[in-house]
Formats: structure tokens, sequence, C-alpha cells
């Protein structure tokens, strides 16, 4: 048998929400699991991509073997069960751009984990998938929105439970992702931050969170201005991504545009506007950019409203 897994980019953090608010975006990695018949041939792990990717060194050093995190998932997976994996043959269609801030390790172990759970019959709910899929990745903010689609507030408890809400993104503003042509590693962009931070930090962040909840339930504009501000994270990170703090200041006196954060770790950034605003943005991001020396490619999305799908099943 064989099963494919369709699953979405995401972005997490959004300004105030550090690793409790991620959005599915529309870019997607395909995953397919497939059992083979010879016995003793083992794990294998492909990952395969557009011929005009620039993802081919990021791919020659993801793990092809059980290091890999698409094999800790679905082995966490079997275990959970009672069962080991034997012989699988894992394959990965890469089209969301790697270490560039939009969940590509979450899609995948999304994908290992959904395609896994067909292949044995469903046998993990919603809840048990969940648990796993952030006990490999670390953190909830990507793996929720990747498996439920839309914006999600999740939270990690202590059970090892995974608690969220969806909350509907207001159709008329708009997702401009602006993505630079060189890698930031998660670990590194996690190396920079403090174990600690002043409490004035805190109580600003929580203040951020609930104005960033109600300017979404309420479409308020004015409101999203102030939540899109944060001082946990994106302080600590902007030394990292290079003209970050210029697109910052050159956008900042656009009216029509509510704010521009970092897309998760980054270095891609996510800029939230109106429709009117699109082509300025471009022009800016681009122009401050190119100044460095730094080449990007800048989309405008929608939300994907959908999680990760099966999309294909052979028997």
């Amino acid at each position: 048998m064989k099963i494919s897994v369709k699953v979405p980019a995401t972005t997490a953090n959004i300004g105030p929400g550090f690793d409790c608010l991620g959005m599915a975006l529309p870019l997607y990695n395909t995953i397919t699991i497939e059992e083979t018949v010879l016995p003793g041939t083992g794990i294998e792990i492909n990952v395969m991509q557009d011929s005009d990717s620039d993802n081919v060194l990021s791919l020659e050093h993801i793990p092809m073997d059980e290091n890999s995190i698409i094999y800790k998932a679905v082995e966490l997976l079997y275990n959970s069960i009672g069962q080991t994996p034997s012989e699988l043959k894992i394959t990965v269609h890469s089209h969301i751009p790697i270490a560039r801030g939009f969940g590509s390790s979450a899609a995948v172990i999304v994908g290992g984990l959904l395609a896994a759970n067909e292949l044995l019959g469903r046998p993990a709910d919603e809840v048990a998938l969940l648990s796993i899929a952030t006990e490999v990745e670390g953190h909830p903010d990507n793996v929720t929105p990747a498996i439920v689609g839309g914006l999600v507030l999740s939270s990690l408890e202590d059970d090892g439970t995974v608690i969220y809400r969806k909350l509907d993104w207001p159709d008329e503003w708009q997702i401009t992702l602006c993505i630079p042509d060189y890698e930031l590693a998660t670990d590194i962009a996690r190396s920079v931050l403090p174990k600690e931070v002043p409490m004035a930090d805190a109580i600003f962040n929580a203040q951020r969170m609930g104005m960033f909840v109600q300017a979404v339930n309420t479409k308020d504009e004015e409101l999203m201005r102030l939540a899109l501000h944060d001082k946990l994270h994106q302080p600590y990170r902007m030394k990292l991504v290079p003209g970050f703090d210029k697109i910052m200041e050159n956008l900042k006196h656009e009216e029509s545009v509510l704010g521009c954060v970092l897309s998760g770790a980054g270095p891609s950034i996510l800029i939230i506007s109106k429709k009117n605003a699109l082509d300025k943005i471009h022009s800016i991001v681009k122009e401050t950019w190119a100044y460095l020396n730094v080449k990007a490619e800048v989309l405008t999305l929608p939300v994907e409203k959908q999680g990760a799908q099966i999309i294909k099943q052979d028997n």
C-alpha cells in the first residue's frame, strides 16, 4: 500500500505569539510512504525537488536514515501501538523553502505521521497526532496549523496534549511573504534568545497577544498595528536578518500596512496590509534588500484554510 499526504507551509509567531501562534500557507510538501515487499530492506528516505529549486544545499544536510525527523515521527506512532516500523520507503517532494521560516520541518513531520497513520488503519486520532508531532518538533505553533489549517492559537500542556483554537483571518488583510535567498537554521535563531526576559517585556507581549486576538475577531486595523509588536524574540533575531530593520522602517509610514514581522524564526519576513498597498510593499522590500545585495522572492498569498490532506491511496 502507498499513501501520499499534501501538507501546507506554515508561518509562526506572527509578532507577539512566540511559540503559540501559527498560520497555514498555500505552499506544499507532499510526503509518500509505501510498504516495501522485500524483507530486510529497512527504511529508505528520498527527497525530491523541482530542478529550479534553490534548496539543493539544504537538502544535502537532511538525514536520509533513522535519524530523520520523518522517521522519528513514524517510529513514535508505530511504538504507540506496540509496533516497530520495518520495510518502508518514504519520499518527500519538497516545494516549501527550507530554513526560511515556513515550517518545512513541521510539514515533513506531519506528512510522515499522517501517511503512517493511514497505513496502520488510523489508530491515532487528532489529539494523538498533534501530541506526537509536537514531541518531534518541540513546539506546536507550526505543526498545529499544518494539521488543521488556518490561523491557530495553540498550547502544549504539561501532559503532552495540545490545546488549540482556530481564528478567522479577515479576508481584507493581505499576507505578503518576503523570502531572501539565504538560509537561517532554527537552532541558530533560537541560540540568540535569552534564557530569561524582563517582566516588563513579558507583560508587553501578553498585552499584544490579547490585542491580536481581539483585532482579528473584530477586524480592527488600528489595534492590529499595535498588536504586531514583540519583545520576546524579534529584537534578538533582527541582527540575523540583514535589512529587516530597514524594511520595517521604510514600511511604517505606509498607511495601508498594518505590520511587518519575522516569519517563524526568519529570515523570511511577513507583511500584513490592505490590498491597495501590495505594489508599494513589493517595491520597498526588493529595493531595500537589493541595496544589501540580497535577492528575494516576494509573494502575496491567502491563508490556507485546510490542513494536511490525504491525496492518494494505492492498494
